[in-house]
């Protein structure tokens, strides 16, 4: 499997280091920075997979071309959310498939199922309150996280309509910490999930590299995972 990397920072270094583990080999490396020529140079290398991680602006500044490199790309920038239906119609026209995630790690999938069969009962316990917190770097831009909103909507989609309390903190170098809880008269019950490396989310990259390869359409983590 032949990759290109967009975006070179941590979470791309990380993924250029685990490569060879899952397979896969760099051909070539983008960022928001690079020339014209260093395009040229990048898609003659030909490739069979795009893992994106870096901004959200720079993937809506850069993803029809991105979308020239490679039959799949692999989408784990945040802060898009407002740019998704267009990035959709773009993957489309192209053909290509796309899997796009806020959070790579299997755990938080694990998690988020967790969070949905907790749901209905959140929902009808009114003397029990639910809420979501999640803490990350300090250099982290965008809060809620795109995991902890991942995670109030799994539990809107499984019927919890109450109001969920969420708070978030930036601090120092947390790779990523979020607990959903209910807290009763006498008891508080939580389920959290803890990134101790930030390698999870590049293995986890890698892993839906190799998923998505030879399929088209648009595509979750919960689709590579089946859960």
């Amino acid at each position: 499997m032949r990759v290109v990397l967009f975006g070179h920072g941590r979470m791309g270094r990380l993924v250029g280091v685990y490569a060879a583990d899952h397979g896969a080999e760099v051909v070539g490396v983008l960022t928001s920075r690079s020339t014209p020529e260093e395009w040229e140079a990048v898609a003659a290398a030909g490739a069979d997979v795009v893992i994106d991680f870096a901004t959200g602006e720079a993937l809506e500044q850069s993803l029809e071309r991105l979308c020239e490199l490679a039959p799949t790309l692999v989408l784990g920038s945040t802060g898009w959310g407002a740019f998704e239906p267009q990035a959709r119609a773009i993957a489309a026209r192209h053909g290509r498939g796309v899997v796009a995630a806020s959070n790579f790690s299997v755990g938080a999938y694990l998690m988020e199922a967790a969070v949905r069969a907790l749901a209905p009962a959140m929902e009808v316990l009114h003397d029990y309150e639910p809420f979501l917190h999640e803490a990350h770097h300090s250099k982290k831009r965008d809060a809620p996280s795109g995991t902890a909103l991942l995670l109030l909507g799994a539990m809107r989609q499984a019927g919890l309509t109450r109001h969920v309390d969420v708070s978030v903190t930036r601090a120092g170098h947390i790779p990523g910490t979020h607990t959903v809880g209910v807290d009763g008269p006498a008891e508080t019950v939580t389920v959290t999930h803890t990134v101790r490396d930030r390698a999870t989310f590049a293995h986890g990259a890698l892993r839906a590299a190799q998923w998505v390869q030879g399929r088209t359409g648009w595509y979750s983590m919960r689709d590579v995972l089946d859960v």
